[in-house]
């Protein structure tokens, strides 16, 4: 559904994932915004963007309206650069040649820990969750963009369970657990664009999306938020963003 601004909060939400990448990197990403987002940045600003896939698949080039439906398909292998199994994949993370991965969850809290695993009670769970696939391996290893819905059941104070951990309980915690790569480098929300601070390691506020107040993001978020001193306004989506995003989803698949 189109939203006032003549684009959905899902083609928001790819075009802002899109614009935080920069060229040269390797980026961990699976199906869906991530994807559509990666592909985005490679067509219009980043022709030197390497995709990879959980499948194996490095280098990914997606064709306009045919994107795949899950990281296995064969569709992902068209003009890539080579095709390895999951493990081979997962050790390029130890190794340190994943720049950046794209992550969602259920739950997502103020230092940038995700859950994907259950909500409730860990005994009694309200809700079972996917749980973590590779998410864990991409948070601990590389920079994290969250890309997710901006509602108050999902941004927690904290989250029930940590599936993949951001900077665990801030300051030096993550560092001091062993993690010492990576951490969540962005959220991005159909509300806002948050980072995260040098010395707390807590989520704040970079800038508001179009028409968003301060007190409608508070409203939406469920911990008290904190704003960058030099609070901005994103800017909107562009024509060229957008035309080039909607060849690449025709059908709406990711982005209706």
């Amino acid at each position: 559904m189109l939203r006032k601004h003549g684009y959905s909060a899902a083609e928001l939400l790819t075009i802002l994932s899109a614009r935080q990448l920069s060229d040269g990197q390797v980026v961990f990403a699976g199906v869906g915004i991530p994807l559509l987002a990666a592909t985005l940045a490679q067509r219009l600003r980043c022709p030197g963007l390497t995709i990879l896939f959980e499948g194996g698949v490095i280098g990914a080039f997606i064709e306009p309206g045919k994107l795949p439906p899950s990281t296995n398909d064969q569709r992902c292998t068209k003009r890539a650069n080579m095709v390895l199994g999951s493990a081979e994949v997962l050790l390029l993370l130890q190794r340190g040649y994943v720049d950046v991965g794209f992550m969602g969850g259920a739950q997502v809290d103020q230092y940038g820990n995700l859950n994907s695993s259950f909500i409730g009670d860990p005994a009694r769970p309200k809700t079972r969750l996917p749980g973590t696939g590779g998410g864990n391996d991409i948070a601990s290893l590389a920079h994290m963009i969250v890309a997710m819905k901006h509602e108050k059941r999902r941004f927690v104070e904290h989250v029930d369970f940590v599936t993949s951990p951001g900077y665990l309980r801030g300051g030096d915690t993550r560092r001091a657990s062993g993690l010492l790569a990576g951490g969540t480098f962005r959220v991005v929300t159909d509300l806002a664009v948050f980072g995260f601070d040098a010395d707390e390691r807590r989520m704040q506020v970079m800038s508001l999306n179009p028409g968003v107040s301060r007190e409608e993001l508070q409203d939406n978020t469920g911990f008290v938020l904190a704003f960058a001193p030099h609070l901005g306004v994103t800017e909107p989506p562009t024509d060229q963003e957008l035309e080039l995003l909607r060849e690449l989803d025709p059908d709406r698949l990711y982005t209706g």
